[in-house]
């Protein structure tokens, strides 16, 4: 779904305020004191999407569609497959679609109604994404919501926001760095940060905070 996004409105990004943080610690503290959840199982689950998914899966993936063209094409057609055909996949990467930054068009991804997003090639969201700020400004003021990230788009540049849902998420392929010709396949993938797929950061520049 393609929201298409225009700025000049007032409200003021922040990060995840601290009291859904408190209903959730919560809420795990007493499925864990009912016996419906295990407190290691969990912990398995996050440091396996934390260290062993993380966002490296995904650089892997935009890194060869820099290099392979062949694999590009396949990626733009059917990313889900194309993504699956490198060994990736699990819960949340059901059905993904790439779409790629150009000079011409800026990506952004959020989810409006909750944080659905692609695990097993980001591994866990970070919490900005995931608060009620980014979800309902990154649709009316994703230009605003982007320079205040340090992305700061030529006025040329349609900016081009997608709703991610259950059934449907989505990576951004970021344009390739300048500069980075003649880079091996691991060098480029260590240009893409997890913030450039979701479109709040540029390849080769640093994370917001």
């Amino acid at each position: 779904m393609s929201l298409q996004g225009n700025s000049n409105l007032h409200s003021h990004h922040n990060l995840l305020p601290a009291e859904p943080a408190l209903r959730v610690e919560a809420l795990e503290t007493i499925l864990i004191r009912k016996g419906l959840v295990d407190p290691a199982a969990l912990g398995k689950i996050i440091d396996y999407y934390e260290h062993k998914v993380g966002p490296r899966h995904g650089a892997g993936v935009v890194a060869k569609c820099w290099i392979d063209q062949n694999f590009r094409s396949a990626l733009v057609a059917n990313a889900t497959t194309a993504i699956a055909s490198l060994n990736i996949s699990g819960r949340q990467g059901e059905h993904i679609v790439a779409v790629e930054n150009t000079p011409e068009v800026h990506n952004l991804v959020v989810c409006t109604l909750c944080s659905c997003y692609p695990w097993p090639l980001l591994g866990l969201p970070p919490g900005w994404y995931k608060s009620h700020a980014y979800r309902s400004r990154a649709v009316r003021e994703p230009r605003r919501v982007l320079a205040e990230f340090g992305v700061n788009l030529m006025p040329s540049q349609k900016v081009r926001v997608w709703d991610s849902t259950s059934e449907t998420r989505y990576i951004v392929v970021p344009m390739r760095p300048a500069g980075s010709e003649g880079m091996n396949e691991g060098e480029l993938a260590a240009l893409v940060s997890r913030d450039s797929m979701i479109g709040a950061a540029l390849a080769g520049i640093s994370e917001p905070a």
